[in-house]
């Protein structure tokens, strides 16, 4: 791979990173940690023909989060649907997220389809190992706890509930 973002792959090579990325999602699976379900799409990127990845988490203050992985010539797109788009508060909802976005390392608030509100991000293909997908996927997690009860309240005023602890623990 020769430049910064690393060259194209080649069949070996997209080959390898697939199975880095099935063999970490095997791993925190059977860690019975935050991830609870992963789907692994052959040619699933609706636009490109990419290999994407479905991964199903567990959150504090939304009680899914969703991160897609969509391996691409050159990088690996993340993308995590963050919430839908605002319906009180819009431009208040959008300052918060925009100024959100200086503290986020690795990924930004975006809009995605429908006005809905995305954490987005794209690492190079040779950087692509379990400590840069821990790091995604945690960030992802991260984030998404941490901003998700304020973007809510702002964007749904008066309709948005913080979940509380007895939401958070599965009965038994």
């Amino acid at each position: 791979m020769s430049d910064e973002w690393g060259g194209i792959l080649g069949p070996e090579e997209r080959a390898g990173v697939c199975t880095v990325i099935d063999a970490w999602a095997d791993r925190e699976l059977a860690a019975g940690g935050a991830l609870v379900a992963v789907d692994r799409q052959q040619g699933g990127d609706p636009v490109t023909g990419a290999p994407r990845w479905y991964l199903r988490l567990t959150g504090d203050e939304k009680e899914f989060v969703t991160v897609w992985l969509t391996l691409r010539q050159r990088t690996l797109r993340h993308e995590t649907q963050f919430m839908p788009a605002p319906e009180t508060n819009i431009e208040a909802t959008w300052e918060y997220l925009l100024k959100r976005n200086a503290d986020l390392i690795g990924m930004s608030f975006a809009l995605g389809a429908e006005d809905a509100v995305y954490l987005v991000g794209r690492v190079p293909v040779d950087r692509v190992d379990d400590e840069e997908l821990d790091r995604i996927v945690g960030a992802s997690l991260a984030y998404t706890d941490e901003c998700f009860p304020t973007a809510m309240s702002i964007g749904y005023e008066g309709r948005f509930r913080r979940r509380s602890a007895s939401d958070r623990t599965p009965a038994g």
